[in-house]
């Protein structure tokens, strides 16, 4: 029994060893591939094989590739070299000599289809054939080719009605324009060139010129309007231009590059520039108001010629002319005068003073064609070293002229004087024929004298006779002056100093001394005044009060002599009055004796003193009265 049994487990293994080499079960989704002697099959499921073991090299079970709605693989025959786009859903079982390339078709996710939206849209280039297409949303793409290769997702040109672009055809070379309002989605072999462009807008005093580059057409358009420009036109000018606006005194030239014909356009009015116009002279200009003070200076620039436009008039050139200057009267006032030279070079010399003028030679006047105002160029400064002062109106008033210089002493003190000269032009024609440099002249004229002069002085004489020797350097250098038109009236020396610091110091000290002896002199004789004053004062106090005293005292007496004579009338008329009653002159008298005591009671007793009398200044007696005393007891 157990002899039996060991053959049947021994065969038992082998018998199931050689049932899994020879019997394959395949599910839905498994692929059997064997690698035979001389071939490679392939076997899908789902089935059962059963294969003979020593007919294969290889045996193996491959799980199929499921691929989604979305999904997409490319299948390449490693035999042939041919190639495939398997896409789902489905199962992909491969062929004996097929395997998935892993070349990426494009950009996204490997085996991935294209999703676009709306407003999405891929360029697809097949790199066997060359060709170009565009794929639009809303859409799904998947290869239809193994060699088509997807670009990335691109977004169409939404343009406005007011937008344009500019489009080149890389497979023809043509360009071409595309207006709004549209989606644009660009051919593979487009190119767009730059972003989206406004359309020109133009208003009523708006235009615009554009310039096709292929033919230099020029075309102008004027508002108003929405220009779209063509595919070959440029702007002209860069811009959209406006409308030259004129008014009543205003004008402009413009020129016809293509003839060269110049006209003028006055206004008022708006200028649209022709196709091939310039303006000429940066624009528009203003007419010229020639009136009694304005005139035109115009060249004729066919000729060349200047003429002089004095006619009252709102003044436009013509189109060969131009306005070189608008003139200002010169109006001269009475003391000016200005110096005119022609194209002859011929100078005369206009006078604001009537007397002086003339017809030929006005103070009121225009300046003629070619001929120019001739200035008068001197040196300035105190020493005249800088000749740059320009006079153009003379003021032929006297006038003052500073200046200095230096001159030394024949006890060699070297001084700087400072002069003032006050001169005046009295004929212009002789000072431009004599002279071109008035100022520089007098004063070298007057250092020189001054040099001789005080060359011959030591500093002490020169400064005791300074007033006489600038008077004798005035009054010696007159026919150098008459020569030149110039009458000098006055030459001061107005301030002197050495020009050595110690010898300056020393003057300045003898200077310093003499001030203060004059300043004590002065301040003596102020005093002696200031006394003389006060004594004369009071002489003249003490004789009006001498005067004031005999006043006085004659008043006295003449209040005496009233009041002597009004009371010898009133002893008078006393007395006489009483010679009847009284025929003594004695009693009288003596009357006229006791009111005049009454009198001087009456004046006593008024006031608040006492008064004490002796008996023998009164006449008392003392008596008793009974009846008194007893009327004086009952009360």
């Amino acid at each position: 029994m157990a002899s039996l049994l060991l053959p049947a487990l021994i065969a038992t293994p082998t018998a199931y060893f050689a049932y899994r080499r020879c019997v394959y079960f395949l599910g839905k989704d498994e692929q059997l591939r064997v690698e035979m002697l001389t071939e490679t099959v392939v076997v899908n499921g789902p089935c059962i094989k059963v294969l003979n073991p020593l007919l294969c090299k290889s045996i193996k079970r491959v799980k199929a590739e499921y691929l989604g709605q979305l999904d997409y693989r490319l299948v390449k025959d490693s035999i042939t070299g041919k190639e495939r786009v398997e896409k789902g859903p489905k199962l992909l079982f491969l062929g004996p000599y097929e395997e998935i390339s892993d070349e990426r078709h494009g950009h996204g996710d490997y085996g991935k289809a294209i999703t676009l939206s709306q407003t999405e849209y891929i360029a697809v280039t097949n790199h066997l054939t060359g060709e170009l297409s565009l794929t639009k949303g809303p859409a799904v793409w998947f290869p239809s080719d193994p060699y088509e290769v997807a670009s990335e997702k691109k977004y169409p040109i939404a343009l406005q009605e007011d937008e344009y672009v500019r489009i080149k055809d890389q497979a023809t070379g043509n360009k071409m324009i595309v207006k709004g309002k549209t989606l644009l989605f660009p051919d593979p072999t487009w190119k767009v060139q730059g972003e989206a462009i406004k359309a020109i807008t133009l208003k009523s005093y708006e235009y615009v010129r554009l310039q096709n580059v292929i033919t230099g057409k020029i075309q102008v358009h004027r508002g108003e309007q929405m220009i779209f420009p063509e595919a070959h036109e440029i702007l002209l000018d860069g811009k959209k231009l406006e409308a030259v606006d004129l008014k009543v005194d205003e004008y402009v030239k413009i020129e016809d590059q293509v003839t060269g014909e110049i006209r003028v356009v006055t206004g008022t009015g708006r200028v649209f520039l022709g196709p091939n116009d310039t303006i000429l002279n940066n624009g528009k200009q203003n007419a010229v108001q020639v009136d009694e003070e304005h005139a035109a200076l115009v060249r004729d620039i066919g000729t060349g010629q200047l003429r002089l436009v004095t006619e009252k008039q709102l003044f436009f050139p013509a189109a060969t002319e131009e306005i070189e200057k608008v003139q200002q009267l010169i109006c001269l006032a009475d003391h000016e005068a200005v110096v005119v030279k022609d194209q002859s070079g011929t100078v005369a010399v206009h006078y604001g003073n009537p007397k002086l003028a003339s017809p030929e030679r006005p103070r009121s006047f225009f300046l003629p064609p070619y001929a120019e105002i001739l200035p008068l160029v001197w040196s300035r400064g105190l020493r005249r070293e800088t000749r740059n002062l320009i006079i153009e109106r003379f003021d032929v008033r006297p006038q003052y002229m500073w200046f200095e210089f230096d001159c030394r002493t024949s006890d060699n003190v070297e001084l700087v004087l400072e002069c003032t000269i006050f001169w005046e032009a009295t004929d212009l024609e002789k000072m431009l024929q004599t002279t071109g440099n008035l100022p520089g002249d007098v004063y070298n004229q007057c250092r020189s004298q001054f040099i001789k002069k005080v060359a011959r002085v030591t500093l002490k004489k020169f400064m005791e006779e300074l007033h006489s020797i600038s008077n004798a350097v005035w009054t010696e250098d007159q026919p150098f002056y008459k020569v030149r038109g110039v009458d000098v009236h006055s030459l001061e020396v107005t301030r002197y100093k050495c020009s050595e610091a110690r010898t300056s110091e020393v003057l300045q000290q003898i200077i310093e001394e003499t001030t203060n002896r004059l300043n004590r002199l002065s301040q003596a004789e102020s005093e002696n005044e200031v006394n003389i004053f006060k004594m004369q004062g009071q002489i003249d106090h003490e004789k009006l009060n001498r005067e004031l005293l005999e006043i006085k005292q004659e008043h006295v007496k003449s209040e005496a002599r009233v009041a002597g004579a009004s009371e010898a009338e009133r002893i008078a008329a006393f007395v006489g009055g009483l010679e009847k009653d009284v025929p003594r002159l004695e009693d009288r008298i003596e009357m006229w004796k006791v009111l005049r005591k009454t009198d001087a009671l009456s004046v006593v007793s008024g006031g608040g003193g006492s008064l004490y009398y002796t008996p023998n200044d009164v006449d008392l007696s003392i008596r008793t009265d009974g009846n008194a005393g007893a009327q004086a007891s009952k009360a």
